[in-house]
C-alpha cells in the first residue's frame, strides 16, 4: 500500500515570513511545494496550460518565442474580476494536479505546500493542517517596502487585495509567529515534533 504523507500548509500575507518558514522546514528534512514557483513553471511549460491560456487571452499571451508574455497576462487581468476568475480557473487545478503528482512522489512522514492563496486556489483541502506564519500589519509593511523596494501606499494597495489575517487566523489549525519576540526556529521545530509524533508509527518507519 502507498505511503501518503502528511500535508501542512502554509500561508500568510504579504511579509510575513512564508519563505523563511518552508526554508526552515526543508532544513529539517520536509519537502516544499512552492505554488507560485510552480504556477509560473506550469504556465510556461505545459502544453496544455499554454491552449487553454491562449484561448481565453489571445496568441498574445506568449511571446513569438514562445515565452509567456507575464505583462501582458497581469494588463488583461487587471481591474477585470471575471477575466481573473478565468486565469485562476486554469491554473488552480493545474497546480493542484501537479502538486498531488510530486506529493505522490515522496514517502517521507510529512511534505509542506507554500501558498499565499491557500484558501483561494482551494490547496487548503488537500491539507491535513494548515500553518499560518503571523506578523503584525506594520511588521509586514516594513519588511515588503524593504524586499521590494517598494513605497508603502503600493504595498498596503497589495495587503488589501488578500485575505485579510484575521480571516486566516480563524480558518488556520496552527500559527507561528514571525516576530522578534518569538523564536521562529523553536516554533516550527516544535510543531514538526508535534505533527511527527502524532503520525502512525507506520509513517515513522519510512
Amino acid at each position: 500500500m502507498a505511503h501518503i504523507p502528511f500535508v501542512v500548509g502554509v500561508t500568510g500575507g504579504i511579509g510575513s515570513g512564508k519563505s523563511v518558514v518552508s526554508r526552515l522546514l526543508r532544513l529539517m528534512g520536509v519537502p516544499v511545494y512552492d505554488c507560485d514557483a510552480e504556477a509560473k513553471y506550469l504556465m510556461a511549460e505545459s502544453l496544455s496550460l499554454r491552449t487553454e491560456l491562449i484561448a481565453l487571452a489571445g496568441t498574445e499571451v506568449y511571446t513569438p518565442s514562445g515565452r509567456l508574455n507575464r505583462s501582458y497576462l497581469a494588463s488583461y487581468m487587471f481591474g477585470n474580476p471575471d477575466r481573473v476568475a478565468l486565469v485562476n480557473g486554469i491554473v488552480h487545478p493545474a497546480v493542484r494536479t501537479d502538486f498531488l503528482a510530486w506529493k505522490a512522489s515522496y514517502e517521507c512522514p510529512v511534505v509542506a505546500v507554500e501558498s499565499a492563496i491557500l484558501f483561494e486556489s482551494k490547496m487548503d483541502i488537500l491539507t491535513d493542517a494548515v500553518l499560518l506564519v503571523h506578523a503584525s500589519e506594520e511588521v509586514r509593511v516594513q519588511r515588503a517596502m524593504l524586499r521590494d523596494g517598494v513605497d508603502e501606499a503600493s504595498v498596503r494597495r497589495r495587503m488589501a487585495s488578500q485575505t485579510d489575517h484575521a480571516s486566516l487566523m480563524a480558518r488556520a489549525t496552527h500559527i507561528v509567529y514571525n516576530d522578534e519576540a518569538h523564536s521562529l526556529l523553536k516554533q516550527v521545530a516544535e510543531l514538526l515534533d508535534d505533527i511527527t509524533k502524532s503520525l502512525p508509527e507506520t509513517s515513522l518507519a519510512l
